[in-house]
């Protein structure tokens, strides 16, 4: 998994390519709470290039939401592929976590 951040303004966005997957999810949690941490509140995970999620994977972004909610901040995810999108639906995420269809809508509403 390759991980490409980029700012838009205050919001901070993250590209996850590849697979989130037990061996790889702890990569894209110790990067989103190095963010936390320092005192990003406003996040947005494109996952256009996130090719496979594991429940591993879900997880991370339900720290992320928590801890944003938490602090006051707001977290978006951008472009989910269906395959991945099917994932969270399964899981039961998508009326926790607010989607966007564009990377442009979710850095909008983060």
């Amino acid at each position: 998994m390759e991980i490409v951040e980029t700012r838009k303004n205050a919001v901070v966005i993250l590209e996850p390519r590849g697979r989130i997957d037990a061996s790889t999810a702890g990569l894209l949690e110790e990067k989103v709470l190095g963010l936390l941490d320092g005192g990003e509140r406003r996040l947005v995970f494109d996952l256009a290039g996130l090719d496979y999620i594991s429940s591993a994977g879900l997880r991370v972004f339900l720290v992320a939401a928590k801890r944003l909610r938490s602090a006051g901040g707001t977290v978006a995810l951008a472009a989910l592929q269906d395959r991945v999108h099917a994932v969270f639906e399964m899981a039961g995420l998508l009326s926790i976590l607010r989607v966007c269809r564009t990377r442009e809508e979710a850095v909008a509403v983060a």
